[in-house]
């Protein structure tokens, strides 16, 4: 049983409180309009109206104009609109009460050009924010947290000792958000993984990538089908997606069978430690949320000790003015190369050496059986 916490103000004292006129009104008030925002707000014009008096009046060296554009720039990150216009006229009232006292020339036209800058990036923040419905540097812990949780959900569930498991992802322009990204699950020895290629590249593509991981993450670990549970949910979607391509793999730790199913994405290619040659999978498909029914044609195999199976997006093959089949060929030619050393440690140098020349989201994502 949960205890209730102690009230502030003994019951006694507070009924006393209660009766005394315009008390409770008062005190609502002032929690009304005594936000942080107007603390704050109070506070930065204060010192803006003294920065100003003692510029003028004290020294121009100790306390510097320039103050005002560190003031400026406090306000943009935390104030709301109407409260930073508030404190822009401050800011006028103060340069103005310099440069009467002063005159103009000892303001400068490069610090005037600096604060009127700093005004304009100031409103563009609070204007941000205020769309945002947040306040301070919230939007941007947002960004982040929001970035750790995809992240997090791109990597390879934990697997058993006898495989191995390898994911990159490098987004265009080395950007956090990409339209690449990863969901997988792992119940007993059954392992699904899919990796999903939504179009655009980098922060463009990273709002959409963001919402789908979710949905598509959900559906992973609920849907038999999956593929055809994502065409369907982005087929009931009003708004334009974008393309987006996306394949499964369904793989069994304990006997090494899998299956995967492809929906407009980049083939899947098998290493056979038999042969030492790569395959590539003849599973295959629409892109998804373009027909209501999805159909795919899946392929099936078993890995087996030495064996890998690679999946990979479209920014590691394709590039302007190459043909998509001349871009396969090179990256498993790559692969050969790269790969010799070991799965895990050629991974990396694989995607950059298959990314370098071009500026695109890539991923790429390895599983084999030791």
């Amino acid at each position: 049983m949960s205890s209730r916490p102690a009230p502030l103000i003994p019951p006694r004292l507070r009924a006393l409180l209660v009766r005394v006129p315009l008390l409770v009104p008062a005190v609502r008030f002032l929690r009304r309009t005594l936000s942080r925002d107007r603390n704050l707000l109070v506070t930065l014009t204060m010192l803006t109206l003294l920065v100003g008096l003692l510029a003028a009046r004290v020294s121009t060296e100790w306390f510097s104009p320039s103050l005002l554009i560190l003031i400026t720039l406090v306000g943009g990150l935390q104030l709301r609109l109407a409260s930073l216009a508030k404190l822009l006229g401050a800011v006028a009232v103060a340069l103005g009460y310099i440069a009467l006292t002063l005159g103009v020339g000892r303001i400068g036209l490069g610090l005037m050009v600096t604060i009127g800058f700093t005004t304009v990036l100031a409103v563009l923040m609070a204007r941000t924010r205020g769309k945002l419905g947040v306040q301070g540097l919230r939007g941007d812990a947002m960004l982040l947290e929001l970035r750790d949780r995809l992240r997090g959900q791109g990597e390879l569930p934990p697997l058993p000792k006898d495989w191995g498991g390898r994911v990159v992802l490098k987004q265009a322009g080395g950007s956090s958000f990409g339209g690449d990204f990863l969901v997988s699950k792992r119940d007993g020895d059954q392992v699904d993984i899919a990796l999903v290629d939504v179009s655009g590249k980098g922060v463009d593509a990273g709002t959409r990538a963001l919402m789908l991981s979710g949905t598509f993450g959900g559906l992973l670990g609920s849907a038999d089908d999956f593929l055809a549970a994502c065409n369907a949910y982005l087929h009931r979607q009003r708004g334009d997606e974008g393309f987006v391509t996306a394949v499964h793999v369904r793989l069994d730790l304990a006997t090494g069978d899998y299956t995967i199913t492809s929906a407009g994405h980049p083939p899947v290619v098998k290493f056979d430690a038999g042969t030492g040659n790569w395959r590539v999978a003849s599973a295959k498909g629409v892109v998804l949320g373009v027909v209501p029914d999805l159909h795919c044609e899946p392929d099936s195999g078993t890995l087996r000790r030495g064996d890998a199976l690679m999946f990979f997006t479209d920014g590691l093959i394709e590039q302007p003015g190459r043909d998509i089949d001349a871009g396969l060929d090179k990256l498993l030619g790559e692969a050969e190369r790269l790969l010799t050393s070991g799965f895990h440690d050629g991974a990396r140098a694989l995607v950059n050496a298959m990314s370098s020349g071009h500026n695109d989201d890539c991923a790429l994502v390895l599983i084999w059986r030791p």
